[in-house]
């Protein structure tokens, strides 16, 4: 079958299942469609998913970048036949023994998440996660690397370098930080009432670091920070443009989180939801697990152009060959057996 030669648009979505029905096909080739994420119910086996991933590779050109949240702990959508990655709180607990073996561990975890993805034909994976872990926020707990931010800046660094190291961008999420608000964003619209100088001076912090270490990508939050902004941060230019943009300097790519989830849904319906998104500065909408909001989301977005494709490009994993034949890969195994 000969590639259909289309330009990337604004909307991330996923497959219905393991296997590509005609629907998928069909959404998957419509103009506003520029990647892919894909989630436990894409997945049964490597052969599989690598048979899945290939088909999408082959429908378009450019080809539709592959994504997936695969930090580890209970976040890991692939299981059988890959490395369990444990939760990144295990390398804040390291941190507080070892800092060095904290450090190698986190890069660990990156070569070893790079190496994986990348061999089933994964472009990357949504992580780190730069959130501080407050105590106060269930949805986020344990996959915060430490409430400390010189700690998760650290840790996240070395994680995003052994990314890079690989081929693979990061995505740093939930800026500016999920981590303090109580309410679960997939279930309700969180709040944070915390002044913004305690934002900028605490959860801030780790985006600096990530973005020193080349952090390709953000996800904002879908929490509404009231002394800064009405609006969630997925929705508010304060958040993506005077903060993210022009205080951090951070010109790599934005993604809204899921504009299905029930923090999203101050905006409207689906279209709504989307066209507050790209107006505010996100570049690419992730809507899941919805074929039928999907296809409204993509009439609604038909003739809306990526706005900078170049940040989509540099999502890509970057080289073909197999990384888990390759002593860094082994090493990094290694120093995962040995996180407490």
């Amino acid at each position: 079958m000969r590639r259909l030669k289309l330009p990337l648009g604004p909307v991330v979505l996923d497959p219905a299942g393991p296997v590509l029905a005609e629907d998928d096909r069909r959404r998957l080739l419509h103009p506003a469609t520029g990647g892919v994420i894909l989630f436990a119910h894409n997945y049964e086996t490597p052969d599989q998913l690598c048979a899945l991933t290939a088909e999408i590779s082959g429908l378009r050109e450019p080809e539709l970048p592959i994504c997936v949240d695969h930090e580890g702990g209970r976040v890991q959508r692939f299981t059988t036949g890959f490395t369990a990655i444990p939760a990144m709180r295990r390398l804040g607990v390291l941190w507080d023994r070892d800092r060095e073996s904290a450090r190698r561990a986190a890069r660990a975890v990156g070569t070893v998440i790079c190496a994986e993805l990348g061999a089933h034909g994964v472009d990357f994976s949504f992580t780190p996660v730069l959130d501080l872990d407050y105590g106060s926020s269930a949805v986020i707990g344990h996959r915060a690397f430490h409430f400390d931010p010189n700690a998760v800046g650290a840790l996240a660094a070395q994680l995003i370098e052994g990314l890079a190291a690989g081929g693979m961008a990061a995505v740093g999420k939930h800026f500016p930080g999920h981590g303090y608000a109580a309410a679960d964003s997939h279930t309700a619209v969180p709040s944070d009432p915390r002044p913004s100088k305690d934002i900028y001076t605490k959860d801030l912090l780790p985006y600096r670091s990530a973005i020193k270490a080349g952090l390709a990508a953000v996800m904002p939050a879908h929490v509404i920070y009231s002394q800064v902004d009405a609006e969630p941060a997925g929705y508010s230019r304060v958040w993506l443009q005077e903060v993210l943009r022009g205080k951090l300097g951070f010109e790599g790519l934005i993604f809204s989180d899921d504009l299905s989830m029930e923090g999203a849904s101050t905006a409207g319906g689906i279209a709504e939801r989307a066209k507050a998104a790209l107006a505010a500065g996100c570049d690419q909408v992730l809507l899941c697990q919805k074929p039928k909001e999907q296809e409204l989301l993509l009439e609604s977005l038909a003739s809306t152009p990526l706005a900078v494709p170049e940040r989509v490009e540099r999502m890509r994993r970057k080289g073909g060959r197999d990384l888990r034949k390759s002593v860094a890969y082994r090493e990094a195994l290694e120093s995962l057996g040995k996180i407490p």
